[in-house]
């Protein structure tokens, strides 16, 4: 493939060759427009597929908004009816004394077209009055439905079912209705005593149908209505999935969030709108096929490759033409501009012939290649200044607050008469200042960078009353490595201030320095509060790293970016940690002898 390529493009230069300047800018101006139509061509078929596609999934979401809401009245409305008939009736009744069939009766009658039936069941399943039938049938099992059983198990809530056939009831007229039940958990009152029982509402599930079928999705879209287990409630093809001749993707679609989806079903590329209906679990599925929404791509298509088409007709003789006026005069800086494209920029001459644009533009290299010379020099010095400020400016960053806090207990012990403590925190600051200024040196060994730790750690533990412990292990070899001066405290600090200062044990601290395949790792682990992982990840990103907080104020990012700058992107910090069991800042560097490096300044290193 490669070879193909570089062949084609050999035989295409080879053709240009022979050609005047004047054909050749104007076919490379032809092929460079052409592309270019054709980039924004395809950009603008997309533009229009994705905005197409946006507004499906908008006219989509409005649909299921609008479906929710009415089955969100519907449900309500049973709602309203079953409130009705417990807090208006049955409470208000005692059923040793009182008769509630009356009542029953005027609320089934005033909702005669949205309910099919109401029962009031003992805790038994022992019918206690329903309209407008109240017989139950032998075979009608109450304590054993679905309906009865989720009321009494959970009493506080409402439930709602799937459809099914109400064949409880013994019905002169032997029919047999869908419905959707709301059952409840009821106090029922008798002679005193209270005992619980089961409120039934029976809701014509040809409501919920019609809420439904009426919905236009288009061509070939629909909706379909299913239950928190991924059942099918409503389906208008019902029929033929229970008939298994046709199958619908409701189990994957009853794990979707709300919102739009893309799937594939069956071969069939389609748009998944889903909205969960409030306090039932149901869950509202929109279906576009793909192919409706890009039913009019290919229209555009045409249309785009027509006027891509007259597009070249009218630029070939455009470019012609332009070609012609600036062929010549460009010929003759040719041989100058190779030159400073091969970087003979010293006593550089520049031809001025042509016309006036030509003559100006001669005019403007000569001054770009002079400036070019200049500012090339002016960018070394300006970067090699600016590259040592930052490192001084980083390594600079020391909290006052550290200082001024271990004087303070420095004086506190000598108050107190503690002058072993004082003159031990005054000998560790003395050499903790020692090595962090290192005679202006960045580089140092790993080994003096441990002992700075060690001197830090040291008055720390004074300072934190011994609130945590400390151990730092060596493997053999790496005390004589190189390493950048400052980067181990700081995220000793960060293990220190945040990782324990609010736990309520004791905290531990371990610095490991070793070799892993054929590298330098320094491992600051501490057993504090800890966070996700996550978290700590972005510890390295956000802006926010940089900011002071108790610390030397040399934040983790700066730490990062030191350490890539001297050694290379290959190297740097990585932060490992999970809440409640501790963080772990691991330093990755190049294994390098410090005597190979000796006092310069590591601009060698990468």
């Amino acid at each position: 493939m490669h070879n193909r390529i570089k062949s084609t493009i050999g035989n295409a230069t080879h053709f240009l060759q022979k050609r005047s300047l004047q054909f050749t800018i104007s076919i490379t101006f032809t092929i460079v427009a052409v592309l270019g139509m054709v980039v924004v061509g395809v950009s603008l078929s997309m533009r229009y597929i994705s905005s197409t596609e946006k507004m499906a999934s908008e006219d989509n979401t409005r649909m299921v908004d609008q479906v929710n809401l009415n089955l969100d009245t519907y449900l309500r409305n049973m709602l309203r009816i079953s409130d009705s008939m417990y807090y208006r009736v049955i409470k208000n009744a005692d059923l040793s004394t009182d008769d509630i069939s009356h009542d029953m009766s005027l609320l089934y009658d005033t909702n005669r077209d949205l309910l099919i039936s109401i029962g009031v069941f003992s805790s038994t399943g022992k019918i206690i009055a329903a309209e407008p039938l109240s017989q139950l049938k032998p075979t009608a099992g109450v304590a054993s439905q679905d309906w009865f059983i989720s009321a009494m198990r959970r009493i506080e809530n409402c439930h709602f079912s799937t459809p099914h056939v109400q064949n409880m009831f013994v019905d002169p007229d032997n029919k047999y209705r869908w419905v959707v039940s709301l059952s409840r958990s009821v106090e029922l009152t008798s002679a005193g005593s209270i005992a619980h029982g089961v409120l039934l509402v029976d809701m014509n599930f040809s409501g919920i149908e019609q809420i439904c079928k009426n919905v236009d999705m288009g061509e070939s879209g629909y909706i379909y209505l299913i239950d928190g287990n991924g059942e099918i409630i409503y389906h208008p093809r019902q029929q033929l999935i229970y008939s298994n001749l046709i199958h619908e993707n409701n189990a994957i679609a009853a794990k979707y969030d709300d919102g739009n989806h893309q799937e594939a079903f069956e071969g069939q590329q389609r748009l998944i709108t889903v909205k969960t209906v409030g306090y039932t679990g149901w869950k509202i599925i929109a279906v576009t096929p793909t192919q409706d929404i890009t039913s009019n791509h290919y229209q555009m298509q045409i249309f785009a490759l027509f006027f891509i088409f007259f597009a070249v007709f009218l630029l070939i003789f455009v470019n012609m033409f332009l070609s012609s006026r600036i062929a010549n005069p460009i010929k003759e800086l040719e041989h100058e501009v190779k030159d400073i494209e091969k970087g003979k920029l010293d006593d550089i001459k520049i031809s001025t012939a042509g016309s006036y644009e030509v003559q100006h533009l001669s005019k403007t290299i000569h001054s770009m290649v002079t400036q070019l010379r200049k500012l090339m020099d002016d960018i070394v010095l300006e970067q090699e200044s600016k590259r040592k400020s930052e490192l001084d400016a980083l390594q600079s960053q020391i909290n006052p607050h550290f200082l001024y806090n271990t004087l303070d207990s420095i004086i506190w012990m000598i108050e107190n008469e503690r002058y072993d403590g004082a003159v031990t925190m005054v000998t560790s600051l003395a050499k903790l200042f020692r090595i962090s200024l290192s005679k202006g040196k960045n580089i140092i060994s790993v080994g003096d960078e441990l002992e700075h730790v060690r001197n830090y750690l040291t008055i720390q533990k004074m300072r934190y009353k011994n609130k945590f412990c400390y151990e730092i292990i060596s493997e053999p070899g790496t005390l004589e490595c190189a390493t950048i001066k400052l980067i181990v405290q700081p995220l000793v600090e960060n293990a220190i201030y945040h990782g324990m200062e609010f736990m309520s044990g004791d905290g531990e601290i371990t610095i490991r320095s070793y070799f892993k395949d054929g590298d330098l790792y320094i491992d600051i682990a501490d057993n504090g509060l800890g966070m996700p992982q996550e978290q700590a990840d972005a510890l390295l990103l956000e802006e926010t790293s940089r900011k002071r907080g108790k610390g030397s104020g040399i934040g983790l990012k700066n730490v990062q970016e030191r350490i890539q700058l001297y050694f290379g992107h290959e190297y740097g910090l990585a932060i490992y940690s999970e809440p409640d069991e501790g963080t772990t800042a691991r330093i990755h560097l190049p294994a390098k002898p410090y005597q190979e490096i000796g006092e310069g300044e590591g601009g060698g290193l990468k």
